[in-house]
C-alpha cells in the first residue's frame, strides 16, 4: 500500500549571487543558511568562480538573459517572500537586478559584494557607481566598513562614521542600512564588533564579542542570506537583523575547519545545535542517575546542592545548557535530584562551563562539589590536573554570575602551558560563599566516572 503525503510548506526565498566553488561563500552559502533559516530557497547564479579557501583562482560572468532567465524563471513559479543579491559583478546585470527590484514589491537585502574576504575583486570598478540605484530600491543595504566607504564616500573607521555612512545609505533611498563592523579595527584592538542597523528614524546597535579567528569566509553571504529567511518569515526587519547577527554570532564562533587556507563560517551551525539538545540533555540525566545510585556519592555534595550541567556542542549562552532544576541534595539514604533537567536551569555551574570552554572547547561537562580538606586530599591522592581561584581578589564580584565568568578564566590562566587541561577548579570561597570544587569533563560517562571516583576517594564525610 502507498502511503500518503505530507507536504511541507514553507516561505520561500531567492539569492541573486556568484557561486563559490569552495562552498564558503556565495550561492553555495545563501542556499545552506537560507535552509537553515527554515525557508525554501531558490537562486540565480550570476557567475561562477573558481575558489576556495584561500582565494579567487578565476571567474565567468553568465550572459545577462541566463541571469533574467533564471530570476523570471523563480518568480514565475515560487511565491518568493524576499530576495538577496550578492556578487553581481557587472553593471548589466546591477542594472537587471535594480529594475526587478523597482517592480517586484518583495523585500530586498542588498549584500554589495565587491572584494572577496580573501582580497580578490568581485565586482568590476565600472559597475560601483550602477549600484546607486539598487541601493535605493533597497529593502535593507549590509555593506561592510570597506564597501560603505565606495558606496557613500565615507571612510568608516568607528561608530561615528559607521552611522554617518548608514544614513547617508538611507537618504539615497534604502529602507535600511545595516553598516558591519567586522573591518572596524580589524586588528581586534577592540575586544568587541559592532554592527549599526540604521532606519529612516532610529539606529539600533548590536554588540558582539569579537572572535579571533580568520575563517570568515562567507560571512558576509552568511548574515545578509539570514537576515532574508527572516523576512521571508514574515519578521519585522529588526527582529530579522537581530535574528541574524545572533545567527552569525555562533557561526563564527564555531567556523568549519575545512581547506587549507583559514576555513569558513559554520552555515549549519544552529541546526546542528539544535539536534544535539536531546542528547545532551538525556547525557546530564544518565550522570544524575549514576549519581543518584552511587554509595558514596553523599561525600561530594555541597551544602547548596550538586549540579550536573552539559552544554551542546556550539553552546553559547546558559540556555545551551541542560542541568538539574533545584540541584541535588543530600538525604538520610543518599542523595536526590530536586527536579528533572532542563536547559537554562543552572546559572552557577552553566556560566562556570561556558567561560571554561573559552580555554578548553572540548569540556562540554561539569559539576559543582564541596571543598574541604578531604576533598582536597582525594584531589590529591587522584593526580588530576587541578586548578584554582581566589573568590576575594575579583575586582567587581558584586553578581555570582560575574564570579564564574572571571573564576574560569583565572583558572586556566593560571594553567595555561600545561600539558592537559584542569580536570578541577576549586576555589576556598569566600564571605557567605562556600568553597567549591568544579570537576570538568569532554563528555558525560567521563564526568559520570569521574565524580564517582572522587566520591570514593574521599575518607570523611560531611
Amino acid at each position: 500500500m502507498s502511503r500518503r503525503p505530507v507536504p511541507d510548506r514553507r516561505p520561500v526565498a531567492l539569492t541573486i549571487a556568484g557561486s563559490d566553488s569552495g562552498g564558503g561563500a556565495g550561492i553555495q552559502a545563501d542556499l545552506k543558511t537560507m535552509e537553515a533559516g527554515g525557508v525554501f530557497a531558490t537562486s540565480a547564479i550570476t557567475s561562477t568562480t573558481a575558489q576556495h579557501t584561500r582565494g579567487v583562482e578565476s571567474t565567468h560572468v553568465l550572459p545577462i538573459e541566463e541571469v533574467d532567465a533564471q530570476i523570471e524563471a523563480v518568480r514565475g513559479d515560487f511565491d518568493v517572500g524576499a530576495v538577496k543579491t550578492g556578487m553581481l559583478a557587472t553593471t548589466p546585470i546591477v542594472e537587471l537586478v535594480t529594475e526587478h527590484a523597482r517592480e517586484w514589491g518583495v523585500p530586498f537585502v542588498v549584500d554589495p559584494v565587491m572584494v572577496a574576504t580573501s582580497g580578490d575583486r568581485l565586482l568590476a570598478a565600472e559597475a560601483e557607481a550602477a549600484y546607486e540605484d539598487l541601493v535605493a530600491s533597497a529593502t535593507l543595504v549590509t555593506p561592510n566598513a570597506d564597501e560603505a566607504a565606495v558606496l557613500t564616500g565615507i571612510e568608516v573607521v568607528d561608530e561615528e562614521t559607521m552611522r554617518a555612512a548608514g544614513e547617508a545609505l538611507v537618504e539615497t533611498g534604502a529602507a535600511a542600512a545595516l553598516v558591519k563592523g567586522g573591518h572596524v579595527d580589524a586588528a581586534g584592538r577592540d575586544e568587541r564588533v559592532v554592527d549599526l542597523l540604521v532606519t529612516g528614524d532610529a539606529v539600533r546597535r548590536f554588540e558582539s564579542p569579537r572572535v579571533d579567528t580568520d575563517a570568515t569566509h562567507g560571512s558576509g553571504c552568511t548574515l545578509s542570506s539570514a537576515i532574508a529567511a527572516g523576512l521571508a518569515r514574515e519578521e519585522s526587519l529588526p527582529d530579522a537583523v537581530a535574528a541574524g547577527v545572533e545567527f552569525m554570532r555562533r557561526a563564527v564562533r564555531y567556523p568549519l575547519d575545512v581547506g587549507q587556507g583559514p576555513g569558513s563560517v559554520h552555515h549549519l551551525v544552529a541546526i546542528r545545535d539544535r539536534a544535539a539538545r536531546h542528547a545532551t540533555g538525556e547525557a546530564v540525566e544518565g550522570v544524575v542517575d549514576r549519581l543518584v545510585a552511587g554509595e558514596a556519592t553523599r561525600a561530594i555534595v555541597p551544602e547548596v546542592g550538586l549540579n550536573v550541567v552539559g552544554a551542546t556542542p556550539y553552546a553559547e549562552e546558559t540556555g545551551d545548557v541542560a542541568a538539574v532544576e533545584g540541584r541535588i541534595t543530600r538525604t538520610l539514604s543518599g542523595v536526590r535530584p530536586n527536579r528533572g533537567v532542563r536547559f537554562g536551569a543552572s546559572s552557577h555551574v552553566a556560566r562556570f562551563l561556558l567561560s571554561a570552554r573559552e580555554a578548553a572547547p572540548a569540556y562540554r561537562f561539569a559539576a559543582n562539589c564541596r571543598f574541604d580538606d578531604g576533598i582536597e586530599a582525594a584531589l590529591a591522592d587522584l593526580g588530576w590536573p587541578v586548578a584554582s581561584f581566589d573568590r576575594s581578589a575579583e575586582p567587581t564580584a558584586d553578581e555570582e554570575a560575574s564570579t564564574m565568568g572571571w573564576g574560569a578564566r583565572q583558572a586556566f590562566a593560571g594553567a595555561a602551558g600545561a600539558e592537559t587541561p584542569p580536570v578541577a577548579v576549586v576555589d576556598d570561597g569566600d564571605v557567605g560563599k562556600e568553597p567549591m570544587t568544579r570537576v570538568l569533563a569532554r563528555d558525560a560517562e567521563t564526568l559520570g566516572d569521574r565524580l564517582l571516583a572522587l566520591a570514593s576517594a574521599v575518607t570523611t564525610e560531611p
